[in-house]
């Protein structure tokens, strides 16, 4: 009897271990608030809502950029279909900067910052600041994209040809969304890009100026830039890590 007990408790240990085994394989394991990743295991923890929204607002601005560059350009224009990193800041603890929208066209290169917030936007009490006014009247001060841009845009500026007009944009995704009438026609709503980006364009063509070559100007920015996957997923481990002394313009 006894040794029949010690082989089913030397059986149920051996059960306990293979699981245990499986299951690190299985790449996460949860510990309560947090996943950790098994040792081997890529840093890639699941998507919050937050993260989830705004790709989604992405990839929104991302389809209507490529149908108006197509009707305004045809062919003649380049949007990268995802983000570009720039090394701004080399030697720092934020070295690189995410673009989430980089559009060539021959009347100019347009860095474009995407926000998916609900809500009125409108100026905050700092120059850089806006706030989200909610329908119950509550309000939430956030950071402007043209604030997170304006980084992006000097070092492009710094880095090609003066004759190329690089500006910076902020477009906000979503439809439950309102922008004060005094904010700057820089930040605009996705439904805008279209009137906008026409009108930049009539704007170029009246001043007479040569147009941008872009394919020369793509090159150009990938001398300064990247698309590496590997670069952009160290870019978002090191905002993860540390992210409330993140600088304005890396995020």
């Amino acid at each position: 009897m006894t040794a029949f007990i010690v082989l089913a408790i030397l059986a149920y240990i051996g059960y306990r271990y293979s699981k245990r085994g499986a299951r690190r394989k299985t790449g996460w394991r949860f510990f309560g608030p947090a996943y950790v990743p098994d040792r081997g295991e890529p840093f890639a923890p699941p998507a919050t809502r937050a993260s989830q929204r705004g790709e989604a607002g992405e990839a929104a601005v991302h389809a209507e950029l490529h149908r108006v560059l197509t009707w305004l350009c045809g062919d003649d224009f380049h949007l990268h279909d995802g983000p570009v990193l720039i090394e701004h800041a080399p030697g720092t603890a934020f070295p690189t900067a995410e673009i989430d929208h980089l559009a060539v066209t021959p009347f100019g290169i347009f860095v474009i910052e995407t926000k998916n917030w609900t809500g009125r936007i409108a100026h905050g009490a700092g120059y850089d600041d806006l706030d989200v006014i909610r329908p119950d009247g509550t309000r939430e001060t956030r950071r402007s994209p043209l604030a997170q841009n304006r980084t992006k845009v000097a070092f492009l500026n710094e880095k090609l040809p003066r004759l190329w007009r690089i500006e910076g944009l902020g477009v906000f995704a979503a439809a439950a969304c309102t922008l004060d009438r005094d904010l700057p026609p820089t930040l605009l709503h996705v439904s805008e890009l279209a009137y906008f980006l026409r009108m930049r364009r009539h704007e170029f063509l009246r001043s007479g100026q040569k147009p941008v070559n872009v394919k020369t100007a793509w090159g150009a920015i990938m001398l300064n830039a990247s698309i590496s996957k590997t670069k952009l997923e160290e870019h978002v481990k090191r905002l993860r890590v540390n992210p409330k002394v993140c600088p304005v313009g890396a995020e």
